[in-house]
């Protein structure tokens, strides 16, 4: 009776098993959207204080395995959380996001990074994901996080959140040399801080280069998709057989450039058709995603019918269920709990059928 009640499909689908329904899960799926994340957040105004925290980040992150028994659970972080380990400090502020007082623009500064060490900088990321497998135990997948290389080079060196990329640019077409110094430390700590990430539970990683859809195609080869790589060579020579997601926003005019980056599954936002996406891919790469994240505003028999096109459009091998990005703000509880009883009710030959 106990084996009837583990849950490995999230990890089957990402070794490309063929299963009988996707496993889902949501992106920001803990956050705040939810009553209770908010009620919590009212005592603990503080995102750094709640994402490094343990006890804090572990309660956070299983606020929607309790209401909603994703196939996924997802630690409570931020992808610029490895970042002062290597001597760039960061705030967060509620209302205006990410803040760096002295973002990176001079060899200097690069020059003077250290090497990640993830015990002395991160333990409190040991502490989240050890005590998420535990509580979890096996009734679904913990999944671990990290921000690429030329994502995170983006906030750094921009400062704050950017809407044009204008700093990060200039430098790229104007000091290259110096920008590739910089996503080479980076790649090479985000490596480290993955592999840590695995030791210490996570049991896939997904790498977000949220920003890397900003760049021209040429561009994305030449500054993101190298440090994308090296991430994964790194891990994958350490951790061969622990599943890597890339996700990129607006990725729609690089998907077949993702795919290169050595990852098991690209997450696909919901510019693209899934079947489009299936065909551009191959079969050999497994895909997530794609219902946008708006669906989650309409019907419930809209959202049935949305789920059921894109279940249909991905085929039983391979998917991984998700948003096209993260669930927004204002989403009705409700359906995200519609949402995940609709796709976990789905089944491949049924849908097929139709």
């Amino acid at each position: 009776m106990e084996k009837c009640m583990k849950n490995y499909r999230l990890l089957q689908a990402a070794r490309g098993e063929v299963l009988e329904r996707p496993p889902v899960w949501m992106m920001r799926q803990a956050g705040r959207y939810m009553k209770v994340y908010r009620d919590l957040r009212q005592k603990y105004p503080s995102f750094r204080e709640r994402s490094e925290n343990p006890d804090l980040a572990v309660e956070i992150s299983l606020q929607p395995f309790h209401a909603f028994k994703p196939d996924g659970v997802i630690m409570f972080s931020d992808i610029l959380t490895p970042l002062p380990g290597i001597g760039i400090p960061f705030d967060i502020i509620e209302s205006k996001g990410p803040i760096f007082e002295n973002p990176i623009r001079t060899q200097a500064q690069i020059d003077a990074l250290t090497p990640l060490d993830p015990e002395a900088s991160l333990s409190f990321v040991r502490q989240i994901l050890t005590t998420l497998r535990k509580e979890v135990d096996d009734q679904a997948t913990v999944l671990g996080f990290v921000g690429a290389p030329w994502t995170l080079a983006a906030y750094a060196i921009e400062g704050k959140s950017s809407k044009d990329y204008a700093i990060i640019k200039s430098m790229a077409f104007s000091q290259p040399a110096m920008l590739h110094q910089f996503l080479g430390k980076l790649a090479d700590a985000i490596a480290i801080y993955v592999r840590y990430q695995i030791d210490s539970g996570a049991q896939i990683v997904q790498l977000f280069d949220s920003w890397a859809g900003q760049l021209t195609p040429e561009d994305f080869k030449i500054f993101a998709l190298p440090y994308q790589q090296r991430v994964v060579e790194q891990v994958k020579a350490t951790h061969p057989n622990t599943p890597l997601i890339l996700y990129i926003n607006g990725s729609a005019g690089i998907l077949e450039l993702m795919a290169q980056s050595g990852v098991d599954i690209v997450s696909v936002d919901w510019t693209v058709d899934m079947a489009v996406a299936r065909q551009r891919l191959g079969a050999s790469i497994g895909v997530q995603g794609n219902l946008d994240p708006c669906a989650l505003f309409g019907s419930q028999e809209f959202i049935r019918s949305r789920i059921l096109d894109t279940v249909r459009k991905a085929g039983n091998q391979g998917h991984i269920f998700n948003l096209g990005h993260g669930v927004l703000q204002n989403t009705p509880e409700e359906n995200v709990a519609f949402f995940f009883e609709t796709v976990k009710q789905s089944n491949y030959l049924l849908n097929n059928c139709k």
